[in-house]
This record gives structure tokens, sequence and C-alpha cells, in this order.
């Protein structure tokens, strides 16, 4: 009796190894498809991209009635790390991600609402496509089957289900692939500057800025006037060049630092004497800029450090200009300000 109970035990335990019940499991499929950096063009014969997508279009034929029928999306992932910034980086992950698309729509002859896409600034260069692969179901008892099926949900319930998870998809797409207020601050190369206050005081004065990236910004601006009146008697005219490297600081990138170098030469008669001369000198200058819109900033600045002038003091006696001495002066304080409108280029 004894061996016959040891061996229908041993006998139902090689019944469970031997047998076991999977029941409604899935296996993920995960292909990665490799892209050269700072590049979008995906290139199927190249670093094992064509054995990828051959196991892929096999995984997709095997299960294909399944996902065009809307019930097994493929979870696609668009990665890009390789550019300057973070909206550079997820524009490039989204034509990745599409063009690997375009490939299975064409080669597996599925549809763009098979595929739920994500787009990423972070990791690498590549895109992943994944999908969860129901596997083949084995023999289950009587009570299992009831209790499965006792726990499925009617068709109306994965109805409400699917549109659920296609809304919550959708929206997670959109937030990846829309880049933020902060982004936008910080997405340009180059743009053209005035300064106005210059201007209102009769001053033309033009720059550009070539932001190198995000933080780190080339600045140059230079005025020009030229002006006489009663009858040559009194004159305002100048010309000034100034370079300036900018560091911008916090999350939207709108305050700034920077180290500026001024140079120039002027000629002022607006009393009895005039001065005509050449500048020279630098400083340290702290600004912010207000985002107006997408292509129009306000740049409200102001510098501090020296100036060297060194000039000749003259009259103008019957027309003629009568030279009375040389002088220098060296300035320290404010030697710059400026409320600039900023123009987006690109």
């Amino acid at each position: 009796m004894s061996r016959k109970i040891t061996f229908l035990t041993l006998f139902l335990w090689l019944m469970t190894v031997t047998f076991p019940v999977i029941a409604q499991q899935k296996a993920d499929t995960t292909c990665i498809f490799r892209f050269v950096p700072q590049k979008d063009m995906f290139y199927v014969p190249w670093n094992g991209n064509e054995t990828e997508l051959a196991h892929l279009l096999e995984y997709i034929e095997n299960n294909k009635a399944t996902i065009l029928d809307g019930k097994l999306p493929l979870l696609v992932d668009g990665y890009c790390n390789s550019k300057s910034c973070e909206v550079k980086n997820l524009a490039t992950a989204k034509i990745r991600a599409n063009r690997v698309k375009s490939e299975l729509i064409i080669r597996a002859k599925i549809k763009e609402e098979n595929f739920i896409t994500h787009n990423h600034a972070t990791e690498g260069d590549f895109v992943t496509v994944r999908l969860t692969v129901p596997l083949k179901e084995t023999a289950v008892t009587d009570a299992e089957a009831e209790a499965r099926l006792a726990a499925e949900p009617t068709v109306a319930d994965r109805r409400e289900r699917q549109k659920a998870e296609a809304e919550k998809a959708a929206q997670q797409n959109t937030l990846a692939d829309t880049p933020s207020e902060t982004k936008i601050t910080t997405d340009y190369h180059l743009s053209l500057r005035a300064n106005l206050l210059r201007w209102a005081t009769l001053t033309p004065d033009l720059g550009v800025e070539w932001r190198i990236c995000p933080s780190w910004g080339i600045a140059v601006n230079g005025s020009w006037t030229s002006w006489t009146w009663s009858d040559k008697d009194h004159r305002y005219a100048l010309w000034e060049v100034a370079p300036e490297v900018r560091y911008y600081m916090g999350e939207k990138k709108a305050w700034y630092l920077g180290a500026l170098f001024k140079a120039g030469q002027f000629n002022y008669k607006l009393s009895e004497t005039g001065k005509q001369g050449d500048l020279m000198g630098g400083g340290i200058t702290a600004g912010h800029q207000l985002r107006l819109n997408k292509a129009l900033a306000l740049d409200f600045n102001l510098g501090l450090g020296y100036l060297n002038a060194d000039y000749e003091k003259y009259e103008v006696i019957d027309g003629v200009r009568v030279r009375h001495g040389n002088e220098t002066k060296d300035w320290w304080g404010p030697i710059n300000a400026g409320v600039t409108l900023v123009w987006k280029l690109f």
C-alpha cells in the first residue's frame, strides 16, 4: 500500500513538471534599429538592422490578424541624444521613429493606427519596436477554464479599455513630441539685435547673436552715426563695435552673465570746445531676455567696467578747426546699457 501511495505521489509530481499549465502568458519581443549619430536616415543594411528587421517582420506576419484588429499594437520608441539641444533631439527621434514605421507599413502591409509611438531625447541613437506576443495555450482543467471565462471581460469592457489606453498613449505621445515653453526659449542659433536706447538717441545700432548651445552665446553689436548742425559748428559722430560672450542660466535660460569688449572713435562738439578721439575698454554684463513670442524678445542689459578715452580738444573759428591739445581720461562704472529687440532668424 505504501508503494502505491509513493508511486501515485511521484506520478502526480511528474505530471506537474512535464505538463505545466500555460494560460494567457505573453512574451515581449523587442527589436532595436541603430542610427548614425546626428542623422535621421534609416539604413537597413547597417549595424545589424537588416537582421532585426527580418525577425520583426516574421513576428508581425505570425500575428498579423491580431495586429490589424488593434489588439496587439506595436510600441515604437525613438531615441536621440547626439544633437545640440533637447528640441532637436526630440525632432530627430520623431523622424527616426516615422522612418522605421514607414518601412514596416510598406513591407508588412500594416497601418499607422497599429503603432503607439513615444520619442525621447535620451540614451542614444536608435529606435526600438516592441510587441507583446501571446504564447500558445496548453490544456487546462475545466475548473480553470470556467474561472478564466468568468474573469474574461465582455466585448464592451474590452472596447472601453482599449479606447482608454489609446487615448492615454496619444496624450503621452503628444506631450513627448511637443516642445514646452522652456524649450522654445532656447531653440535658436542666430538672431538679429537692435538696441532701442541707441536708436532713441539717433544712433543706429544693429547686431547679431549666435547661440552655440542653450547655455552659451556670442553677440556682436555695432553703432554708427554722424550729425552736424548750426553750419557745422556742432557735431555728434561716433562708431563702436562691442563683441560679447554670454552664459545663460536658469531653467528657461533667460538670465545671463557676459564679458564685453568695446572699441571705437568719437567726435563730439556740443559747446564751444569739441572732443575727437578713440575709446577702448571692457567689463562684465548682466541681463534678462523677456520672450514676447516665438520670434521676438526684449533683452534688458547693463555693463560695468573700464573705458579709456584718448582724444584731442578743438574749437571751430571761422569754419576752421583749431586744436587745443590732447587729453586722456579713464572711466570706471557703467559702460553699456540697452533695451534690445531680439529677432530670431532660425
